[in-house]
């Protein structure tokens, strides 16, 4: 034993495994889901949260029908906690920085779209340059400022960024849209006429807010019949094989989901399709994270 162990406050005892493992159980409001993203058992995790409860003198957590749910202490204890983490992760990175010693666990919330364009390049770079770091995918779906501000990704790629005071945005690239659909089934669309008669398929990832693009055309006076609605664009090509129906989706698609399908320019001009890097203002001078965005940014392939 050391000679300060009798003399230490228990609350010392505190690590970064700790503080990660309180914010996990907020974030999931669970016990499983907070297992399943540290990648630990639920029997760990319970453990670990009775070593809390005991350190903090607060059940942290309670039942609420079959979940549960934190308590006012522990959703405070988790807002320091992910705090004390950035200031642990910065204190690590302090000196000079080398991309071959970094050791870390990166979040990035993307839509397939974006995932599928940007992410396994920057994977391959990161493999090669900085091998410690491992790159988990959210979908973002429609991204909100929650998302940065809590710690539960460290960046956001989308071409509708969440505004905040204390978000940062970079543009990546603007892409444009074309008209998809399957050359054994039907020809391209002649004019907006043959365009507006045909059924379409659409995406939504959130309710009651369609894409950009779907409410710019209802504006533009452009009536579209869609007969099928799907969460993201990695269903839209099963939908539209062996079958007349048109999608008009981002270009890059036809690198990617939809490079086996037939494209043409749509019949009426669309507005173009910016893609933005959106990371918090914590990250923005973090010597790891600058790198990180410099290393997305270069590897980038632009329409």
């Amino acid at each position: 034993m050391s000679q300060f162990d009798e003399f230490a406050d228990p609350h010392t005892r505190l690590d970064a495994h700790a503080l990660r493992l309180l914010a996990a159980v907020v974030d999931a409001g669970s016990i499983t889901g907070a297992a399943e993203s540290l990648g630990i058992t639920q029997s760990g995790v319970s453990h670990q949260l009775d070593k809390l409860r005991r350190l903090t003198g607060d059940p942290l957590f309670v039942k609420n029908g079959r979940g549960i749910v934190p308590t006012a202490r522990a959703v405070r204890l988790a807002d320091e906690a992910r705090d004390l983490l950035q200031r642990l992760q910065a204190f690590a990175h302090l000196g000079a920085f080398d991309p071959a010693r970094w050791q870390a666990n990166l979040t990035i919330a993307a839509n397939d779209l974006q995932r599928d364009v940007l992410l396994p390049a920057l994977l391959a770079r990161l493999r090669a340059q900085a091998p410690g770091v491992n790159v988990r995918v959210l979908p973002s779906n429609v991204p909100s400022v929650d998302m940065l501000r809590s710690g539960q990704c460290d960046l956001v790629i989308s071409p509708r960024p969440p505004e905040g005071s204390d978000i940062v945005q970079r543009r990546l690239f603007e892409d444009h849209y074309r008209v998809f659909w399957d050359p054994a089934q039907r020809s391209a669309p002649i004019g907006l006429d043959d365009y507006q008669a045909s059924d379409h398929i659409t995406v939504l990832y959130e309710a009651q807010r369609p894409l950009s693009l779907d409410s710019w055309m209802e504006q533009q006076g452009v009536r579209r019949r869609f007969v099928a609605t799907v969460p993201g664009f990695g269903g839209v090509a099963a939908f539209l094989r062996h079958s007349p129906l048109l999608v008009t989706a981002p270009s890059l698609l036809g690198q990617h989901l939809l490079r086996d399908l037939a494209s043409a320019e749509p019949p009426v001009p669309t507005p173009p399709l910016p893609m933005y890097l959106v990371w918090h203002l914590r990250h923005q001078h973090d010597e790891a994270h600058r790198w990180l965005r410099a290393l997305l940014v270069s590897g980038h392939n632009p329409p």
